[in-house]
């Protein structure tokens, strides 16, 4: 079921969404060579209490952090590890959300740990811009295959593959919520998008095959391929005057 939300529960969600922005902000301030992503994990999970918030995804479906750390060719999912080292040349994956007053906020971000390649910052500046291009997409009166549709076509015209197994969806009192937001699709199919919807757009877009795998521990999803991957997501709302991105900080 879709829950569409009024305008006092869109302003319980602009602050948990705000939460869940500064949090990834300070988490992505913390990346940088020789830290643990168990230390940036810790970080985010402080900030976040610090505004009287909780960390959803910590023991969501079990999941042992507050946020979801990947490393290079790791497309989401990544277990926050003491053993997990950033190095010069990485790219790492944070994805956490926040929530209080009873509502959700989603959002994550694709970081370099300090210099990376010219095909690192290809793929985080494509993936980060198809993000854009989604958001646009998501206009009153349109529909959910018109996102994906944006995505799909900036990224694969520059010959980057879409990931098809995992998507963006809907955001409220849960944070995982209907509708899916696919990443790929047609543009005027789908669920129709309609004002007071909230949604997290998330493109993960890899630098070689969409393909992923499933590692062992049950939780991390790297590329088929062993390339690199990139994720950048925000929840919006659907509004009669456009979309409106809430995790700002």
């Amino acid at each position: 079921m879709i829950v569409l939300k009024t305008s006092k529960e869109l302003e319980l969600m602009r602050v948990a969404c705000r939460i869940s922005a500064e949090a990834l902000q300070v988490a992505g301030e913390a990346v940088r060579p020789g830290i643990s992503t168990w230390e940036i994990d810790k970080i985010a999970h402080d900030y976040i209490i610090s505004q009287g918030a909780e960390p959803n995804f910590l023991g969501l479906y079990g999941f042992p952090g507050t946020a979801c750390i990947s490393i290079n060719d790791e497309v989401i999912h990544g277990i926050p590890s003491k053993s997990r080292i950033l190095k010069e040349g990485d790219i790492v994956s944070i994805d956490l959300g926040a929530k209080i007053h009873g509502f959700n906020g989603d959002n994550a971000a694709t970081f370099a740990v300090g210099t990376i390649s010219d095909e690192a910052r290809r793929l985080l500046d494509t993936t980060r811009e198809s993000l854009t291009e989604g958001i646009k997409a998501a206009v009153a009166g349109g529909r959910v295959g018109d996102i994906g549709h944006a995505v799909q076509t900036y990224c694969e015209s520059r010959g980057y593959g879409v990931v098809r197994e995992y998507e963006g969806h809907g955001v409220g009192t849960k944070l995982h919520e209907e509708p899916g937001v696919p990443n790929f699709g047609t543009a005027g199919r789908g669920i129709r998008l309609l004002p007071g919807m909230t949604i997290a757009i998330e493109p993960m877009i890899n630098a070689g095959t969409h393909r992923v795998k499933q590692m062992s521990d049950g939780w991390t999803v790297k590329t088929a391929d062993g390339a690199l991957s990139a994720h950048f997501e925000n929840t919006i709302a659907i509004t009669e005057h456009g979309p409106v991105i809430l995790t700002k900080v």
